[in-house]
């Protein structure tokens, strides 16, 4: 039993309620979202998380991404980055790390946060291999199969699986070609495999054993975005679309198959005008299913600022029913996020989130912009810092360059235009 046949067999459970007070919906709308497989409630026997709805109807979501790398391992970082996504308003957590006992980590993570932590289990298998017989290509089946079994075992509750790269996407790949390659760990990682072995990916060829694992540790399936485009001039190739058909009709098999969550992963480096048809791209192939986008970053030139790059591309998406965003850091490209990175990407994708949702759900999303409307014009500070996204930076901005008048701000001083025209003119409502 999953919530997913509970669902369908009309059922209201407990989780189900705690979303529906959470999103201001009715219980039987969430129900009846999960039982069509356009919400999600990743869950996880094996661990207390603070459960969050992912889907249609519902709050877009921002997922934030930590995880150490070959080049730096620092298991009290990770553990201080988790808790500062946290804290910083992150909906869900990804850890991929690639670097430092992978099932160590990831356990203090899990344990440190109360988010439901998601990860990618073909990182161990493969990177497992490499350092167990000297190069990737070595990677069995089983491998992966145990990767996925004990990541899950640890309470990690939804996992990004390249179910979508097989053959035929390969050969869409090499047949159209690429200016940026693949950005992508999982791709690279599966693609060179597959090539070398002249095998089909294990995880579409054995999909149904796959989903057993994921059912049997209720495990939520985020099909694996493995040939997003790394340069906006790749976007929306024949490979990321071949991809996407794969992964839309893996996510609709474990649906209605197996009674599991799933999430369908999205690109990558999109030019702003291509957005808004990616996203419907998307839920019209996955008939409707959560939507992931991994950014996405809408020009390639913006090093050391990318997570704004990706807020314009953000905004987009959730305008047009995206449903959940992985936030991009400054250091995208450039080096493994820090304490303040980390900060960083998730305030700048929880800004996107909330612009987007004031496109698709204007009627309840523009309330709290309202009412900062409201105590700006009363001249009313506290209430101001309580509404901002950030009050400690708000407070701390005005704070740092303190006015003479206490009711204005530096930026106009005596020459307030709030204060001009409420002196002799009552225009509030």
């Amino acid at each position: 039993m999953t919530i997913v046949t509970d669902a369908k067999n009309g059922k209201i459970t407990e989780e189900m309620k705690i979303v529906a007070k959470d999103e201001g919906k009715d219980p039987e709308f969430i129900r009846r979202g999960i039982a069509s497989g356009r919400i999600v409630i990743p869950m996880t026997p094996y661990r207390d998380i603070k459960l969050c709805g992912i889907g249609e109807g519902l709050r877009t979501k921002v997922n934030a991404s930590i995880g150490a790398s070959s080049d730096i391992v620092d298991e009290e970082m990770e553990i201080a980055k988790a808790k500062a996504a946290e804290e910083a308003g992150a909906d869900t957590l990804m850890e991929l790390g690639t670097g430092g006992d992978f099932l160590g980590i990831r356990k203090k993570v899990c344990d440190a946060i109360s988010l439901s932590v998601g990860s990618v289990p073909l990182y161990q298998a493969f990177i497992t291999a490499a350092k167990r017989d000297g190069s990737i290509i070595h990677m069995t089946e089983d491998d992966l199969w145990y990767a996925t079994e004990e990541q899950a075992k640890l309470g990690t509750n939804f996992m990004a699986i390249h179910t979508g790269i097989n053959n035929i996407v390969l050969d869409r790949l090499k047949a159209h070609g690429r200016f940026g390659g693949l950005c992508s760990r999982g791709g690279a990682f599966m693609s060179t495999w597959m090539l070398h072995n002249e095998k089909e990916n294990p995880l579409f060829e054995h999909f149904d054993y796959l989903c057993e694992i994921l059912k049997e540790h209720e495990v939520t399936l985020s099909t694996g975005n493995g040939m997003r485009a790394g340069a906006v001039a790749d976007a929306t190739d024949r490979a990321q679309v071949q991809e996407l058909i794969i992964n839309s009709e893996c996510a609709q098999k474990a649906h209605d198959k197996y009674d599991l969550q799933v999430i369908v992963e999205g690109p990558g480096h999109v030019p702003l005008d291509q957005v808004e048809m990616n996203v419907k791209l998307m839920k019209a192939m996955s008939d409707g299913k959560p939507f992931y986008m991994l950014g996405p970053l809408v020009s390639d030139i913006g090093a050391g600022r990318d997570h704004i790059v990706t807020a314009i591309g953000a905004s987009a998406s959730a305008a047009a029913g995206c449903d959940f965003l992985c936030y991009v850091t400054p250091a995208e490209h450039l080096a493994l996020p820090n304490l303040q990175d980390v900060v960083e990407g998730v305030r700048t994708s929880k800004i996107a989130a909330h612009v987007g949702d004031m496109v698709k759900y204007p009627e309840t999303a523009r309330n709290v912009d309202l009412a900062m409307g409201r105590a700006r014009a009363n001249l009313d500070w506290e209430a101001q810092y309580k509404l901002a996204l950030d009050p400690v930076l708000a407070r701390s901005i005005r704070d740092s360059r303190a006015p003479g008048d206490e009711d204005a701000c530096t930026m106009c001083g005596d020459f307030c235009a709030l204060k001009i025209v409420n002196k002799s003119y009552n225009l509030l409502k």
